[in-house]
């Protein structure tokens, strides 16, 4: 390779790094203090280290450009449905994200995910895309303080004050930042906030910046053998199918957009990506995380030149001093990563440009899969919906013709799993 291409690489590499360094402090907020538990040195060692080792496998094993850490998303699904909602201890939790990448795995290195990946109608997919992204903008807005709870109403408009005025501002940074395509946007809002708020007096300096990073708290604490249980397999399919979009949706949807693709139109060595991708899911339960995918954020660097695994080993080495940061990040308050959720959210939302909402029988699904999924505080009762609604008014329309039987299979395991979990 000549010396003016792997410098393309290079910045390719650090460009991706700065759009999703972001995970670095969100994702670690969003499992400890969103209330799953997890100290948050602990999750963010593990956040780090699911970036570092799996962005580098990403770029020596499938040779791709495309970056690996804990999804937006299946995080808040993990903290706020599964340990919060289900009361599941956050050892067990670890354990269901383990055995989702196991069966991730199996999945990926078998031709039934592709058959999986085709049962499921489009319209579903993105209704699941469009839920999750309101889901994390009410996270967002609760932790910026606008959204609180009411004992009649359920919820209200929160107080306006130096916390959610700072949330406010930050947003406006960020989207005036993602308007100029700047790779900061994320990071510069975070800043901004917690600068701001260090200024303000709302954010205090820890007495030290570095640290070593913590493999005591959270590292291979998850509990392998209670995730098995009966009744926690609703969630397991969940976090599975939550992944199989994503990771099939990122490859296919930046591979087409930015030209990665082989004599065929598809995307260069898929199978090998999803492979790695099921092995950051599996990986994060061993680390103590939430299951990790390839990043959309991917996209900037490929578009800053990035075209093989040596963009992804560049991102990966970048990763490598945020083991040390932990007690800076710590301080990093709520509301300073608040509007990150919210853009996040905002962004997976406009997926409904997508839906085919022409007949009743195809809007219906789609509607109840984006409802439910904020509604009830579980992507896992959304996905289920969708699936037996589906079908179930396909039926009704007189359109069972249209019904493969893998969808079939599909709506069948939900009834089973909502009768499980009763």
């Amino acid at each position: 390779m000549k010396p003016e291409e792997i410098r393309r690489e290079a910045l390719a590499g650090v460009t991706t790094f700065f759009t999703m360094a972001y995970i670095v402090v969100v994702n670690p907020q969003i499992l400890a203090a969103g209330g799953a538990g997890i100290p948050f040195s602990g999750a963010m060692t593990a956040t780090v280290l699911v970036c570092f080792a799996l962005t580098l496998l990403m770029g020596l094993y499938a040779r791709l450009p495309f970056a690996v850490a804990p999804g937006m998303g299946i995080n808040a699904f993990f903290a706020y449905s599964i340990v919060l909602g289900q009361r599941v201890p956050w050892p067990t939790a670890l354990g269901i994200v383990f055995w989702a990448g196991v069966l991730f795995l199996l999945v990926s290195v078998t031709p039934l995910r592709e058959r999986i990946a085709l049962a499921i109608p489009r319209n579903l997919r993105t209704a699941s895309a469009a839920g999750i992204g309101i889901f994390l903008t009410f996270i967002g807005l609760k932790n910026a303080g606008l959204v609180a709870a009411n004992p009649i109403t359920f919820v209200q408009f929160g107080a306006i004050n130096q916390a959610s005025a700072l949330s406010l501002a930050s947003l406006a940074v960020i989207v005036w930042l993602l308007h100029r395509k700047s790779p900061f946007a994320f990071l510069g809002g975070i800043f901004f906030a917690a600068g701001l708020g260090w200024a303000l007096g709302l954010v205090h300096l820890p007495p030290k910046i570095v640290s070593f990073p913590d493999f005591s708290s959270a590292f291979l604490k998850l509990d392998v053998w209670g995730a098995l249980k009966p009744t926690l397999a609703p969630a397991l399919v969940a976090i599975l199918m939550t992944d199989l979009f994503d990771s099939i949706s990122t490859f296919v949807g930046v591979s087409h957009a930015c030209g990665l693709l082989d004599k065929q139109g598809q995307p260069l060595r898929l199978r090998e990506g999803l492979i790695v991708d099921a092995l950051a899911t599996l990986g994060a339960g061993l680390a103590g995380t939430s299951s990790g995918t390839a990043y959309i954020e991917s996209a900037a660097g490929i578009e800053a030149g990035g075209r093989t695994g040596l963009t992804s080993v560049f991102t990966a080495l970048c990763f490598l001093p945020c083991f040390f940061l932990g007690p800076l990040s710590e301080v990093i308050p709520a509301f300073a990563t608040a509007p990150v959720l919210i853009v996040v959210g905002a962004l997976m939302f406009r997926s409904v440009n997508h839906l085919d909402l022409s007949t009743i029988e195809d809007a219906l699904p789609a509607f109840l899969t984006i409802v439910l999924i904020p509604l009830t505080f579980s992507i896992t009762q959304g996905i289920l919906w969708g699936f037996i609604s589906q079908v179930a008014l396909y039926i009704a329309s007189g359109r069972r013709k249209e019904i493969g039987l893998p969808l079939y299979g599909l709506a069948l395991i939900s009834i089973s799993l909502l009768w499980a979990s009763r």
